[in-house]
């Protein structure tokens, strides 16, 4: 069980490090500032950094521990006793480079630009969720033994 969990959040975490390769209209150009990551905006463009920035490695290391911290966060509280999983990823999961690259278009799409001045992590489960919905039934305990 614990080398499923720790695969899910590896496989999640490494979403972060395909938004470097994402196509070049895509990628942003950072700042200092979005490392405060004060909205989604600012996760996606660490997330989506072009790779001659100055700081590109800091903003794809910072986006997939984002990432991964976020999700490790979820499967904790999932499988606690009152745990409740509001994100099931197929078996076997996205790799954490697919999980940030699906994220980053699914952020540019002109529908989502509504969540963008929202909480980064608030946003980043609005994603997933509609992405990777549990089943209406037993997903409070799914994975969680």
């Amino acid at each position: 069980m614990l080398q499923r969990l720790v695969a899910r959040a590896a496989a999640l975490a490494s979403v972060a490090f395909a938004l470097a390769l994402a196509a070049p209209s895509a990628r942003a150009a950072v700042a200092e500032e979005d490392f405060y990551i004060k909205n989604a905006q600012d996760l996606v463009d660490l997330c989506s950094v072009k790779p001659d920035n100055s700081l590109a490695a800091q903003a794809i290391h910072f986006c997939e521990g984002f990432v991964s911290g976020a999700w490790q966060y979820h499967q904790a509280q999932a499988n606690g006793p009152k745990g409740v999983r509001l994100v099931c990823p197929p078996d076997p999961p996205p790799t954490r480079d697919q999980a940030v690259g699906l994220f980053v278009t699914w952020a540019q799409e002109p529908a989502n630009a509504q969540y963008m001045s929202e909480p980064a992590v608030e946003t980043l489960f609005r994603f997933l969720v509609s992405k990777w919905p549990c089943p209406a039934t037993g997903a409070e305990k799914e994975g969680s033994q």
